[in-house]
């Protein structure tokens, strides 16, 4: 993989899609960016360059002739156990679609007609991801998540968070370099399912009020119209 740092992420992408203008169009956008995009038609050949083990993020279309998408991701991760993150495109919007890529072994799942905007920060987050992947704890100033045991602490201090907030905590922790958007946190935390609109400020006050009100520098900080940024202060 390349070695980048997280907030300077110029991975290589390999685009698997049958569509050549919908390949085309996430080729262009990710070389316009500083990546390397590679892209295969077809399943088969989309193996071959997936197995190579040289590609940072896979983009893979659910049908791919030859070869579909949800074979390919089972091969890749069971015959050629490669660990590279999969976001997995399709027009089928199923829960019992969706919960087919995932059992197949994608990271995440997004359905067609899609943003390019949203593609790039969900390829980005997955890579972050993988980066993070072999590290025990995520650490910002005198906060800290264990990761093997999703335990919470600040200066020492154990901190008891609920499944949302603990979710919104770690996607925060891992990002702690930009702002994440509201729309960001929604979609990692609930995915396409609507939810209530205050819903998400409900648990950032939730999350405020465990990791910051007891102390007295604040680590979780609201930019006004456009989401929350953790970091420490200056």
């Amino acid at each position: 993989m390349s070695d980048s740092s997280p907030s300077d992420f110029h991975g290589r992408v390999l685009v698997i899609e049958d569509n050549m203008d919908i390949a085309m169009l996430l080729v262009d956008f990710f070389s316009d960016r500083g990546h390397i995009a590679d892209c295969a038609h077809d399943g088969l050949t989309g193996m071959h360059l997936a197995a190579s083990g040289e590609h940072d993020v896979i983009i893979l279309d659910l049908a791919l002739p030859g070869l579909d998408g949800i074979e390919l991701c089972q091969q890749l991760r069971s015959v050629k156990r490669t660990n590279v993150p999969i976001l997995m495109l399709t027009a089928r919007d199923s829960l019992d679609d969706k919960l087919t890529g995932f059992a197949a072994g994608a990271d995440d799942y997004l359905v067609k007609p899609f943003e390019l905007l949203e593609v790039y920060a969900r390829v980005q987050a997955l890579w972050r991801r993988s980066l993070l992947s072999n590290r025990t704890s995520l650490d910002v100033a005198d906060l800290t998540l264990d990761l093997e045991t999703l335990e919470v602490s600040r200066a020492g201090q154990a901190i008891t968070l609920k499944p949302v907030p603990l979710k919104i905590l770690r996607l925060l922790m891992e990002n702690t370099h930009r702002v994440v958007t509201r729309r960001e946190i929604e979609s990692f935390v609930w995915g396409d399912d609507l939810t209530e609109s205050d819903a998400l400020r409900t648990h950032i006050s939730a999350l405020r009020t465990a990791i910051d009100k007891p102390f007295d520098q604040k680590l979780l900080h609201t930019m006004h119209g456009i989401g929350y940024r953790l970091h420490e202060p200056r």
